[in-house]
């Protein structure tokens, strides 16, 4: 009796750091994800920054593409008033007048254009600019709560690390085939292998134990398990 209550006593300390090892597994296996939420959410708020340098490169381009497209119709312009004084007739004269005067009239619109572009370059590179200075804060704040979780994850092992020396310091005091039973019952019950049996109900399962049940834990001869969850059963001290 005394030898089986002792195994149950430990086996109790053991199921104490066993279900703080369980619950900082858990939280471990989080952190990771939580790492990866912060950094998707950077790089969602890194899109608009992203958006705002195309706009501005965008608008840089259409310049470039009006003044070329300017110094074209600059030189059709030349090229055609050089012809005006090879024209012999006035109709020719006259046409040749009129095409000079479209193909200004082309280039004056396209200085409009560039005169656009150019304060959409403006605009967009202001926007830019607003747009590193909110990226660069939400950087920090991005990389501080990185930090954070990631110092967590290195208390979690810390603390996992200490738990584990102090569960190795336990078991020599448990017999191996009750040591291998209550793993196996650790494993299968999302680690809470031993449960306290109070007002006649399974703390493990909170389904009805029997009375004869309840004698059978008393008389300590045996181990006795849960016939619903299969957890070790054992009778408060109190």
């Amino acid at each position: 009796m005394g030898q089986l209550k002792t195994q149950l006593e430990n086996l109790l300390q053991l199921q104490a750091i066993d279900s703080q090892i369980y619950t900082l597994n858990d939280e471990k296996i989080t952190k990771p994800a939580e790492i990866e939420v912060l950094r998707l959410a950077f790089e969602e708020k890194k899109k608009s920054l992203t958006l705002s340098e195309k706009a501005y490169l965008d608008a840089q381009k259409e310049k470039k593409d009006r003044e070329l497209e300017l110094g074209a119709k600059e030189e059709n312009t030349k090229k055609l008033q050089g012809q005006l004084y090879q024209l012999k007739t006035n109709k020719e004269y006259n046409t040749m007048l009129s095409q000079i005067q479209d193909s200004k009239a082309d280039g004056s619109l396209v200085e409009d254009k560039i005169l656009e572009a150019m304060e959409k370059i403006e605009r967009t590179k202001a926007v830019v600019e607003e747009e590193k200075k909110k990226l660069a804060e939400e950087e920090k704040v991005f990389n501080d709560q990185k930090k954070k979780v990631e110092l967590e994850m290195k208390e979690i092992e810390e603390r996992l690390a200490t738990l584990s020396s102090q569960r190795q310091q336990i078991l020599p005091g448990i017999d191996k085939s009750l040591l291998t039973q209550y793993d196996r019952i650790l494993h299968n019950r999302e680690g809470l292998a031993i449960v306290a049996v109070k007002d006649s109900t399974c703390k493990g399962c909170h389904m009805f134990v029997p009375p004869q049940v309840i004698n059978s834990i008393q008389m300590y001869d045996h181990m006795v398990t849960c016939e619903v969850c299969n957890r070790i059963l054992y009778i408060p001290n109190d």
